[in-house]
């Protein structure tokens, strides 16, 4: 069977800094037509940094949608163009002051795939050193120190609930139990 949608048409209804959504008029793979809502986004980038006593960097912030705050792993969107492991590194830089002496990919994430387009690029790092977080003017972060397992149990139990972040920790520990190394691309 062939499962592939064909777009016969699409229609911007908001095109923002962040996101753009379209309404898009398509035929099934059995020729019927049917409409599909899509949201347009650029892409993201997160990061599970380890440091060297095993902790896992997380950040607790605001999250408005879900009137929530949340504890996420270092994270942000892409620009236009921008390669992910550098969006990554800023990213780690600006929330936590982390500086990581190296780098693992752990794939790709596609956090909505039913309506979004985003796609987020996951990295797991080693510290080096801290220095200064320089988050931008309008992100409200703090950095917190969790031990890995710790984490993997607030994942189970509902108190990390950030999908993005589940899969980072979870990604990690059965990585480091399988005797993987995180001494990836140099920085």
């Amino acid at each position: 069977m062939e499962f592939i949608e064909t777009t016969v048409s699409q229609e911007y209804k908001f095109k923002g800094r962040v996101i753009n959504t379209r309404v898009d008029q398509i035929l099934l793979p059995n020729g019927k037509p049917a409409e599909r809502e899509v949201i347009e986004h650029t892409g993201g980038v997160c990061v599970g940094a380890l440091t060297k006593e095993g902790e896992i960097l997380l950040v607790r912030q605001f999250r408005y949608p879900h009137r929530k705050i949340l504890l996420e792993v270092p994270a942000g969107k892409l620009e236009k163009g921008e390669d992910p492991l550098e969006g990554g590194k800023r990213e780690l830089l600006e929330e936590t002051g982390g500086v990581a002496v190296s780098y693992r990919d752990l794939g790709l994430m596609l956090p909505t795939p039913g309506y979004c387009g985003e796609t987020i690029y996951m990295y797991g790092a080693k510290i080096s050193h801290f220095t200064a977080p320089r988050p931008d003017q309008d992100e409200f972060v703090e950095p917190v120190k969790v031990p890995l397992e710790q984490a993997v149990q607030m994942c189970l139990s509902g108190e990390i609930i950030d999908a993005k972040t589940q899969v980072c920790i979870m990604k990690l520990a059965l990585l480091l139990q399988q005797g993987v190394s995180f001494s990836g691309q140099e920085e």
